[in-house]
């Protein structure tokens, strides 16, 4: 146990350092998308999305099998091709290998965090959905690369969860990690700026810019609410 948290922080740490190297904050706006939107509006969005200077995308699908998720992270993979965005696929480590994705990102219930390295190697992206005090507390000893702050505030795509951050957890979540930090849930463009000031490192969204009836100025919208 001891060897794997020494292992997690060191794989932690180099991709950091390559973020540094590269003057890079992928996580600042980072699109996750909506499984309920069809597979041409699917990339519509993310075409404009990319082209508003969104920083990361995550494919999320909950309710499609999973040839279907294959097909449409394959699709976003294709769009993103050269422009340096990173693809990050939800939960699903065998989707993530079979597109070669960038990374993934886990939930509380997925595959333990150290058994997703393994698999996924030690170049890609792995980030963890944190929704408790103690699991914040356990996540450097974890091998992962960033964490998902959630929720923020009180959403409709999040309703079983106890707690919401909120700004002041924010701020002690900045205080007992450093790892980077991606808030989700209930932001828009009313609390950008606030939230932007307490010094976390991104921002998850998905209704403002997949529901948005122009995706690429809702982007560059909320970049410049957040001081872009």
């Amino acid at each position: 146990m001891h060897m794997m948290r020494i292992v997690g922080k060191m794989v932690a740490t180099q991709f950091r350092l390559r973020l540094q190297r590269h003057d890079m904050n992928p996580y600042k706006l980072y699109l996750v998308t909506d499984d309920q939107q069809d597979l041409e509006t699917l990339k519509f969005v993310v075409e404009q999305a990319i082209a508003g200077g969104v920083t990361m995308v995550q494919v999320r699908e909950k309710h499609g099998d999973v040839r279907a998720f294959i097909e449409r992270a394959q699709a976003v993979k294709s769009i993103l091709s050269g422009s340096g965005v990173p693809l990050i696929i939800n939960d699903r480590v065998d989707v993530a290998l079979a597109v070669d994705a960038d990374g993934l990102h886990l939930g509380q219930s997925d595959m333990p965090a150290a058994l997703a390295r393994k698999l996924i190697g030690p170049d890609k992206i792995l980030g963890l959905s944190i929704e408790t005090e103690q699991q914040l507390q356990e996540a450097d000893s974890l091998p992962i690369d960033y964490i998902g702050l959630s929720a923020i505030f009180a959403t409709p795509t999040k309703t079983n969860l106890k707690k919401h951050w909120g700004y002041e957890g924010i701020q002690m979540a900045l205080e007992t990690t450093k790892l980077p930090i991606v808030g989700i849930g209930g932001i828009n463009e009313s609390n950008i700026p606030q939230l932007t000031e307490t010094g976390i490192h991104g921002l998850a969204l998905v209704s403002a810019i997949c529901h948005a009836e122009d995706p690429k100025q809702a982007t560059q919208d909320l970049l410049s609410l957040m001081g872009e």
